[in-house]
């Protein structure tokens, strides 16, 4: 009898251990639309990534297809996160790229500030993450919604540099890898231009921190939006950023 017990306990540890879910290098997204993911779905934009997933609704990793955002019904288009997670698996084949869009559609600088409703979402979003994996980077993109206010504009870099820093100890993340997207050039408003040159200065007002161009990149015909081409290449800089920021990255086989 005591032979079959230890044989069923270690049957169903056995069991227990192979359901655990596998380490994720989970990637956090954060901003307003042009996060979310605003351009047109294509066929490519729903064929799976062998490695890439997305934390759903649910807190349940799912394949990453777009839309990868879940803010109901701005969640509607192809962001960059699907070719973030494609170039970082082609620097690294085996890893699993856990992408997590808390993004919200027409927010300004000012409500992600720490505490507030949408900042306290992400970190819900990012703790159910971090049950099954490491954050590896934070993902910006946000600025239009203050790029018509200049007292907005002149501040923006000092208030971005404050919630990021409380953003990473909150994540428990310290020097975690963070890479901000300029808004697009053709955004006519009247400080856009002020709200760029502030998010170029981020990388010299704190630490691991990059930039990525948002030069060439088209809208979808609304003034505002990148279209689905551009997101894509967004998330294309956005690696290559990264890669720069962590060349361990391509060297360091998966756990």
């Amino acid at each position: 009898m005591k032979v079959w017990i230890v044989c069923l306990l270690a049957l169903f540890a056995s069991s227990a251990q192979a359901e655990q879910p596998a380490k994720y290098d989970i990637v956090l997204m954060i901003g307003q639309s042009n996060m979310t993911g605003q351009g047109k779905i294509e066929p490519q934009d729903l064929e799976p990534i062998k490695g890439a997933f997305k934390l759903n609704s649910h807190f349940v990793w799912a394949p990453a297809k777009d839309p990868i955002n879940h803010d109901g019904p701005r969640a509607i288009g192809v962001g960059p996160g699907r070719s973030f997670a494609k170039e970082l698996l082609r620097a690294r084949p085996a890893a699993r790229i856990g992408l997590v869009n808390a993004a919200v559609g027409g927010t300004t600088l000012q409500q992600w500030s720490p505490g507030g409703r949408i900042y306290n979402r992400a970190l819900l979003f990012l703790r159910k993450a971090k049950r099954s994996g490491k954050l590896v980077a934070i993902l910006w993109h946000q600025g239009e919604s203050d790029a018509g206010n200049p007292r907005r504009a002149e501040a923006y870099a000092q208030k971005w540099v404050a919630m990021m820093t409380q953003l990473r100890r909150d994540a428990r993340a310290e020097n975690v890898p963070i890479i901000a997207g300029e808004i697009g050039t053709f955004l006519d408003k009247p400080y856009a231009r002020k709200i760029n040159a502030q998010i170029k200065s981020l990388p010299s007002r704190m630490s691991n921190v990059a930039v990525v161009s948002s030069a060439g990149l088209k809208q979808k015909g609304d003034g505002l939006h990148f279209d689905a081409a551009s997101e894509r290449e967004l998330g294309r800089r956005y690696a290559q950023a990264f890669l720069e920021l962590v060349p361990s990255w391509s060297r360091t086989p998966s756990k």
